[in-house]
Formats: C-alpha cells, sequence, structure tokens
C-alpha cells in the first residue's frame, strides 16, 4: 500500500545532533542546533522557572484541555512581553492571540490563516534564515523566494539591497521578518533601518510576518522588540509568531504564542476566531504544563524579576564569549578579518568561510557546526572557546596552504 512512499531526508540540524549524540570523544563542542548553554557546558533549568513549577505542582486542578486558543492568562503575558504592557493596540484591543505549540506551531497556524484569506500572495523570507520557514510556508501552498539580506563578501549585512527589494513587491506579499537575533547569521538592522523597512511595509501594502524566537538575548526586551511596537504603534497590519524555548530554557514543553494586529476590535475578533479555528484543524489546543510555567513566571513580579535577571546573565554570557572567539581567531589566524563577529548579534554568529569546511571540523577537531557556517555562539565556554577558535584557524590555514 505504502510502497510509493519516498524516503525522508532527514533534517541536516537534528540529523547533526545524533551524530554528536554518538561521538565520543571528550571534547566535542556543539555549535550546530541553537540551544544555550552554561558556563558548564550544560542546558540550564532556570531559578525563576523552578520556583515557578513548585506553584503550578502544587495544584490540585484537573488537567483538562485548554481552549484552542490556549491559557488567557498566558497570552495576556506573553502579549505584555511582545507589545509592551502600555501598548496603544493591546489597550485598544486591536491584537489577538493565541498559545501555540512553540515558534513553529506559531508560523504553521499563521501561515495557514494567511494562505487561506491572501490565497494569490507569494511569500519572501531573508537570504538567509532559518531553513524551517521556507520548509512551513510552501507546505501551507505559498510561493516562496528569498529577499536579499546578508552580503557573503563583506560578511555583513546587505541593507540596502533588501529595502531595494522589498519596494519592487505587489502588494500583500507575505514578508518574513526577524526583529532581533537573526537566524543563522545574528546581523541586525538598526532602528532606523527598521524604521525604513516599516515605510516601505506601508507604501507598498505588505504583510509582514514577524519570527520572534529569541527576545531578551539581543539588546534587551525592549531593544529586541523594536519592530513589533514600530509596526503596531504605525497602525500597520501583521503577525508575529513568538517562541519562549530559549528564553524560559523550556525547548521540550513546546511554549510560543501567535498574535495578530488589526485594525480594530472588530477585526481582532474575527482574527482571532480563524487561528482557533486553524489550530483545531492541526493540534486541536496546546498543551498546559509548560505554559502554566512560563505565565506563573511572567505574571508574578519577584518570579519575573528573578527570570529577567537570568536572561540578562544569559545575555551576557553569550556577548562575552562572542568577544573571546574574536580575541582567539586574531591571535591565531591573525591575517584574517573576523571583525564580521562583533557586528553579530545574538545566539548565532555567521561564517561562510568556515562552510566549506564543516567535515573537517568535526572529523578533526570534534568541532560541530552545521554546514552553512552557522556558530552557536551559546555553545561556547571559557574552556573550549579558543581550542574552537584553534581549530577555525587551523582549517582555514589548511585550505590556504593546499
Amino acid at each position: 500500500m505504502f510502497s510509493t512512499l519516498s524516503a525522508y531526508a532527514g533534517d541536516p540540524i537534528l540529523s547533526l545532533q545524533l551524530a554528536y549524540r554518538d561521538d565520543e570523544r571528550a571534547d566535542k563542542v556543539n555549535l550546530s542546533i541553537g540551544l544555550y548553554y552554561d558556563e558548564q557546558g550544560r542546558i540550564p533549568r532556570l531559578n525563576s522557572v523552578q520556583e515557578a513549577a513548585k506553584v503550578v505542582n502544587a495544584s490540585t486542578a484537573p488537567c483538562v484541555y485548554l481552549p484552542m486558543s490556549g491559557s488567557p492568562a498566558y497570552c495576556r503575558a506573553a502579549q505584555g512581553l511582545v507589545f509592551g504592557a502600555d501598548s496603544e493596540a493591546l489597550q485598544a484591543g486591536r491584537v489577538a492571540t493565541i498559545q501555540t505549540l512553540g515558534g513553529s506551531g506559531a508560523l504553521k497556524v499563521g501561515a495557514d490563516v494567511l494562505r487561506r484569506f491572501f490565497p494569490g500572495s507569494a511569500a519572501r523570507i531573508s537570504g538567509p534564515t532559518w531553513d524551517n520557514h521556507r520548509a512551513i510556508l510552501e507546505g501551507a501552498g505559498f510561493e516562496v523566494d528569498v529577499y536579499p539580506y546578508f552580503d557573503h563578501a563583506s560578511q555583513r549585512l546587505d541593507f540596502d539591497a533588501m529595502a531595494s527589494y522589498l519596494r519592487t513587491q505587489p502588494e500583500q506579499t507575505v514578508v518574513v521578518l526577524h526583529p532581533c537575533c537573526h537566524n543563522p547569521t545574528g546581523a541586525e538592522l538598526s532602528t532606523q533601518q527598521w524604521d525604513e523597512i516599516v515605510a516601505i511595509v506601508i507604501e507598498r501594502r505588505l504583510i509582514p510576518f514577524l519570527d520572534l524566537a529569541y527576545q531578551g538575548l539581543g539588546e534587551s526586551f525592549e531593544r529586541d522588540a523594536y519592530l513589533v511596537r514600530a509596526l503596531a504603534s504605525a497602525n500597520v497590519a501583521f503577525l508575529v509568531a513568538n517562541s519562549f524555548s530559549k528564553i524560559f530554557s523550556l525547548y521540550g514543553e513546546r511554549c510560543g504564542s501567535l498574535s495578530m494586529v488589526c485594525a480594530n476590535a472588530d477585526e481582532a475578533s474575527r482574527a482571532l476566531g480563524q487561528m482557533q479555528q486553524a489550530v483545531r484543524r492541526n493540534y486541536s489546543s496546546p498543551p498546559a504544563h509548560g505554559g502554566h510555567l512560563v505565565e506563573t513566571v511572567l505574571l508574578d513580579p519577584a518570579l519575573r524579576a528573578m527570570w529577567e535577571a537570568e536572561v540578562a546573565e544569559m545575555r551576557g554570557r553569550i556577548h562575552e564569549m562572542r568577544g573571546r572567539l574574536h580575541e582567539g581567531l586574531l591571535r591565531h589566524h591573525p591575517d584574517y578579518d573576523w571583525g564580521f563577529l562583533l557586528a553579530q548579534s545574538g545566539m548565532f554568529s555567521y561564517a561562510p568561510v568556515l562552510a566549506p569546511h564543516m567535515d573537517r571540523l568535526i572529523q578533526a577537531h570534534g568541532v560541530y557546526i552545521i554546514e552553512s557556517g552557522r556558530i552557536c555562539i551559546a555553545g561556547l565556554n571559557n574552556q573550549n572557546v579558543d581550542r574552537v577558535a584553534k581549530a577555525f584557524a587551523s582549517v582555514l590555514k589548511e585550505a590556504t596552504a593546499a
């Protein structure tokens, strides 16, 4: 019956995780998958989350299905973090929000809603972007193409090319944007550049679809949400998917949300209904436990302050490791311009110059990166950062000598 089924090649990043798991070398380093590790090389359990777990686990309430849109308290908490507690759009009831199966679930639901009501629209993603953006949008039925974003020669953001391309796009084109901590490049827009993008969106009547997976790990919770709040203040209709996986270290709990920002409260009510219908067709309702942890932290002032301090520590450690890697590379390979590392932000750095040497890095040095040259900076620590810098320098020198 199923003889015609084709084989699945697998996800390259997740497949690399299996190879890393089976690697028996004690000094192996995982810079491939987007996970935050602490200084001891462990995926942390945040103290704020552990305190919230005591509250959640003490509850004797029955474990029933959540509504299709999830916990109302969770949605309010997510809205406050993403849009700001004093957001005019929230006060006017113009934002419809649902709890989702992580950021991926939010992107899936949003793509389904957009495809249903804008069947003639195409979708545009940055070049490069997170691979699953294309998969989710194409799975929803969109024709997908890329807009210029990263200049490989300078290894930096190519804003002029990005802006010029978006000015050519037809009305109602869906444009996926990373408000902060761009995945995979770490190349960021300034607030002035985001203001220019907002103006282009308004002029061309585009549909922004924001993927906010790392709020708080770039510069601050407020700065990392600048684009979200700028679009809302400009009365633009848009969608924003956000994830709590990284900033709560709750990867397996699949906590995310999807918000649609509309012209008025009546439109938002209808948008909520369409998101609920898309959820019903996909997975019916979100899981409860992780969401209860997130809402408990965000809505309790003491736990919220503890959590924000923990995220600030994570952000600071990532920034420190980026600087340490840059210093090590200057020491081990001073002939190459590594300045692009310091121009990037967030969990990732992007070094296409290393892409051809992925296999050599893994086989000879036990340093795992992905084939594009993306590096997860959060996998570095004071014990391995210099060895990683030395490995990067070594493979480049070998290639030059050959």
